[in-house]
């Protein structure tokens, strides 16, 4: 089989994409929290409809969830006191962002880490014609792996890996791939970044 993927070693701005992505690294807080007497009150800013909250406990696993019904902002109470002692937290999956915030249970008290949040930028692709641009932010240079995946349509079922790179040490991560043969098969984009794993595909 030949080459169906090229890469362009200099890549290509998307001056649209990455001001958008830039513009979330200078937003506030997503989340403001207050403990009452017998529940968490947790406000959510800027959110839109289809956007998701959950809970997740220290190993990944989601407790709760739910999809947000309206745009602008959301206020809902938890009794977070009911969760056995340990290590949680609040996750807010945005479009082209994941926003975390630790916290702690321990004998039926509540205690957020507000210095522990996090943002994590998801990687954005575009295809023009034959060309996929992917940019991804990330502020303190977390590793970026990309492997991208080639399916045929003369072989359905079978995918064979065509490129992979690993980036590391780089806040802002440009890249422009040429796919080759893009009619005749479709591509997975797989990126594997700060302990999560987003994937994409292109028919």
């Amino acid at each position: 089989m030949k080459n169906v993927i090229k890469h362009l070693r200099k890549g290509i701005l998307m001056v649209t994409i990455f001001a958008t992505t830039l513009s979330f690294a200078n937003e506030v807080s997503v989340f403001t929290i207050k403990n009452e007497a017998d529940k968490t009150s947790l406000t959510l800013t800027d959110v839109k409809k289809g956007n998701l909250l959950s809970i997740k406990d220290e190993n990944g696993i989601v407790l709760y969830k739910e999809f947000i019904q309206r745009s602008g902002s959301y206020t809902k109470g938890f009794d977070l006191t009911e969760l056995p002692n340990g290590a949680y937290l609040f996750e807010v999956d945005k479009d082209v962002e994941i926003s975390t915030i630790p916290f702690t249970v321990e004998a039926d008290s509540v205690t957020f880490d507000e210095a522990g949040e996090k943002v994590i930028y998801k990687p954005v692709t575009r295809v023009v014609g034959d060309l996929l641009y992917l940019t991804k932010l990330s502020l303190d240079g977390a590793p970026l792996e990309i492997d991208i995946y080639f399916e045929s349509d003369e072989v359905n079922g079978s995918s064979e890996s065509v490129y992979s790179e690993k980036i590391e040490n780089s806040k802002i991560i440009e890249r422009v791939y040429k796919l080759e043969d893009i009619k005749d098969g479709k591509f997975e984009i797989v990126c594997h970044s700060e302990g999560r794993i987003f994937t994409k595909t292109i028919n």
